[in-house]
């Protein structure tokens, strides 16, 4: 059964900003010779592994809502220079936009079944296409 995380999005105020740091942390990888993947780290590592990895995601809260996700494709647990344990999520670098789903703020990852996700705004769709705040806008209207 597949399961899904969800994380707070510290640094980035849209998910635009989000995509615009993957992709610079992605060029600057390769021009410096290294593996060109997106990766997050995080000290807690999820015991749900084998679930996670089937179909999962990391869905991003961006202010106060979830707006965001990018599949899942590894969990890398290592160890720190000092001694702390830790773990890399290994993420596809494209970014799906996600209907927006308020989510309270909290502490690190949280789990969240499938059942509770938000759908993904179809790519290609009128609401992929429009700026964030306008997105935001008509959503709380009721329009999206």
């Amino acid at each position: 059964m597949t399961l899904h995380l969800v994380k707070l999005c510290v640094g980035a105020d849209s998910v635009e900003s989000l995509q615009a740091w993957i992709d610079f942390r992605i060029e600057n990888a390769r021009s410096a010779g290294a593996e060109a993947v997106t990766s997050h780290t995080t000290r807690m590592v999820p015991t749900r592994r084998e679930e996670l990895l089937d179909g999962g995601s990391l869905y991003w809260v961006i202010k106060g809502k979830i707006q965001a996700r990018q599949h899942l494709i590894d969990i890398r647990p290592f160890t720190d220079d000092a001694g702390v344990k830790r773990c890399d999520l290994v993420l596809e670098p494209r970014v799906i936009l996600t209907r927006y789903q308020p989510k309270r703020p909290f502490q690190g990852w949280r789990y969240l079944k499938a059942e509770d996700a938000p759908a993904d705004v179809r790519a290609g769709g009128e609401a992929a296409a429009m700026p964030d705040a306008m997105r935001q806008e008509l959503t709380e209207l009721g329009l999206l």
